[in-house]
């Protein structure tokens, strides 16, 4: 990746960001965290407002310093879950400690693989998944309990743990959301519990790939970690909107988060 660090300071000291500037980031970041605490998609909100606010912040550090104000809110959102919802650990934890692996090893590539290759393929896995929310109105809201075979249980942590987490850390948008939908299609879970669980998935894959952005000298500290303390304001609310309002409400918030990603990406595309 590079560390040019001196580069980093420099950016971090000299563009000076005004006041209004800074307040706006802010307010966004504080959103950021509902909608991922919600349904995923926070970075999708948070990067594309940091490099307008930054003039020629590169996308790498644009990355890093998200993720200092990711991590945060994951963490307390997963909390916030963890404490009223019941999370199933014998997956989550060993597909958590995978993830940090393979976020790592994707943010490493972040660098060296183009944006432009990911934006088409993310926006056809966003067209299916909203086509297949649509055409399913029960899909995530009315639990089916499929049997949780061992095989559906290691496809659902190797999916998440290795290939989700390695496109968080390269690239990212839409984690949460493909998170969701897994944890739902293999496992039968709820809207609200795989929700839960993608926020400890997203904790592990926000923790590796801070790690090799910091090594890099890609994160402005300073900024992401006011970014941080409101991302947890928003992932806090968010947690506890989605736990009162239920399956049905997340699903609703879920289509709309992927039709404003689509339109996103398909909009940077073109």
């Amino acid at each position: 990746m590079g560390g040019d660090r001196e580069g980093v300071v420099a950016v971090e000291w000299l563009y000076g960001l005004e006041w209004q500037t800074v307040a706006l980031l802010l307010v966004v970041a504080c959103a950021a965290g509902w909608v991922d605490a919600v349904v995923g998609g926070g970075g999708l909100v948070l990067v594309p407002a940091l490099m307008l606010g930054l003039p020629g912040m590169s996308p790498v550090t644009a990355l890093g310093t998200n993720k200092v104000a990711s991590i945060c809110g994951t963490t307390s959102a997963a909390i916030t879950y963890a404490r009223r919802t019941k999370i199933d650990w014998r997956m989550a934890g060993p597909a958590a400690a995978l993830a940090v692996v393979f976020s790592g090893t994707g943010a490493l590539a972040a660098s060296h693989i183009p944006v432009e290759y990911f934006r088409p393929a993310v926006m056809v896995l966003l067209l299916l998944v909203l086509a297949f929310v649509v055409a399913r109105p029960s899909f995530g809201v009315l639990v089916t309990e499929p049997e949780q075979t061992l095989r559906r249980r290691i496809t659902a942590v190797l999916l998440a743990g290795t290939a989700i987490a390695f496109y968080d850390g390269v690239f990212g948008p839409g984690t949460g959301t493909f998170l969701i939908i897994a944890f739902t299609a293999l496992l039968g879970m709820d809207f609200v519990a795989s929700s839960a669980t993608a926020k400890i998935l997203n904790a592990g894959t926000n923790l590796g790939a801070l790690i090799v952005f910091t090594a890099g000298g890609h994160v402005l500290w300073k900024l992401g970690l006011a970014m941080a303390v409101c991302n947890i304001v928003g992932a806090r609310f968010g947690a506890r909107t989605a736990l009162k309002r239920g399956a049905g409400f997340v699903r609703v918030v879920l289509v709309l988060v992927v039709v404003a990603m689509v339109a996103r990406l398909g909009a940077q595309y073109l």
